[in-house]
């Protein structure tokens, strides 16, 4: 029943992680709580960079996708691996700073950066930058000129990929808002643009196909494409591509009905393709750089509710309340995401009842599961949805004016805060009257 390692059942009947009573944490921390467990994150890092070293000669490395969920304590434990970091926004790129990470091992993504993102990117000393579009590359090149400065960038590229996955978290195809598309020219004419320009050096190209893929179908299409591409670069501009970053989007278990890939597999593939294409075409094996990011911490944490009401509409449907929802888990009104459910209380018991899990923020749409299987439920109950490390803490809001929830960490058997709950007086921190 229980598809994640670091979860299991104890003779109360309860449900555990990492060894540590999750009704225990409910009790001592509150609800909603989410909780990680750091034993698991850190073996799935191991797995991925075990497998560069088994599949790549270690010529690259994996970097940690922190949009999936960036702190302080998670960037520390990413740094000690000896894993890169993938930023996406000021915010981001400040927590690693404030938590100590190499900058040299930071690389900067996002299709819309500002001047004052570049300009912090830049005064850190951020190892690479992945340039979205021609704007940012001609802002760059002005803000490395004033700051006598010369940026290492990467290139984002649409590889014209369908990844089978959800519209919104597709992003390879050539109608997506990321980079810069092959089809038309617009990447090669972009890099030949960039050559020119004395305060940028190209040193790699970087693409990502989209989030939640069980398929090395679209992995293997597109390194023959990158490769290709590489190719293409050599034989018309004379440039040597020295890394290759091939993004992330590798799928993890929501519900029982999932079967990821084992994580090494991503490598192991990758490596051969790249291999075999680089012989094929001539050229020097490229540094290899991947991006798991919700594959390393999302079924590695759990969240805690505490159930409240519960309201049966005859011959429709039953409504069952929690202390949380939408506000700290946002993927089911966005992508209508399934999960896994139980009654940490109550972990074993048979699934005899069918709820819509209801979250307490003024909209109807603010569910967290139709359909779901529970035990018979009653108020007190503490509910665990599964598989939330990625995207939900990195995703929540204050809407309703709602406290985010503190963040617990369980390394051992032993729990700590790593995020405070919000109290009242956080949310009007910011107010002027």
């Amino acid at each position: 029943m229980l598809k994640s390692n670091c979860l299991s059942i104890n003779e109360q009947n309860h449900l555990t992680i990492g060894g540590v009573d999750t009704t225990t944490l409910a009790a001592e921390y509150g609800t909603p709580l989410y909780v990680l467990d750091e034993d698991a994150i850190r073996q799935n890092c191991r797995l991925y960079t075990h497998s560069m070293e088994q599949f790549y000669s270690g010529n690259g490395m994996i970097l940690y996708a922190s949009k999936a969920l960036c702190t302080t304590a998670l960037c520390k434990i990413i740094a000690s691996e000896g894993m890169g970091l993938d930023v996406v926004s000021g915010g981001e790129l400040y927590t690693a700073y404030k938590a100590g990470f190499p900058m040299e091992h930071v690389y900067f993504h996002g299709n819309n950066k500002t001047r004052e993102e570049l300009v912090m990117a830049l005064s850190l000393g951020v190892g690479r930058i992945v340039v979205d579009n021609r704007h940012e590359l001609l802002q760059l090149e002005n803000l490395c000129a004033e700051q006598g400065k010369k940026a290492s960038v990467l290139f984002r590229i649409k590889p014209g990929i369908d990844a089978h996955t959800h519209d919104f978290i597709m992003t390879g195809q050539i109608d997506s808002k990321f980079g810069v598309a092959l089809e038309n020219g617009e990447a090669l004419e972009l890099i030949r643009e960039a050559q020119t320009l004395p305060h940028i050096s190209v040193i790699g190209i970087h693409c990502h196909i989209g989030s939640q893929i069980f398929d090395l179908a679209p992995f293997k299409k597109a390194a023959e494409v990158m490769m290709g591409f590489i190719y293409e670069l050599k034989n018309k501009l004379n440039l040597s591509i020295e890394e290759l970053n091939l993004g992330g989007g590798f799928g993890i278990c929501y519900t029982e009905a999932d079967d990821p890939i084992a994580y090494d597999k991503y490598m192991e593939t990758v490596s051969y393709i790249v291999k075999s294409e680089a012989k094929k075409y001539g050229v020097s094996l490229p540094r290899i750089l991947m991006e798991p990011g919700r594959s390393i911490v999302g079924s590695s944490g759990i969240t805690l509710y505490t159930v409240g009401t519960e309201k049966r509409i005859p011959n429709v449907r039953n409504y069952l309340s929690v202390d949380g929802g939408m506000a700290d888990n946002p993927r089911y009104i966005l992508y209508e995401a399934n999960y896994d459910f139980l009654l940490a209380n109550r972990a074993g018991d048979s699934k005899t009842e069918t709820y819509t899990i209801a979250g307490r923020c003024c909209e109807s749409g603010d569910l967290l599961g139709k359909n779901v299987a529970l035990p018979p439920a009653k108020s007190e109950d503490i509910l665990a949805v599964l598989s939330t490390g990625a995207y939900n803490y990195s995703m929540s809001s204050n809407y309703n004016r709602l406290l985010r929830p503190a963040m617990v960490m369980v390394s051992g058997g032993i729990p700590r805060v790593i995020i405070k709950r919000e109290t009242y007086e956080d949310i009007v921190r910011n107010d002027i009257e």
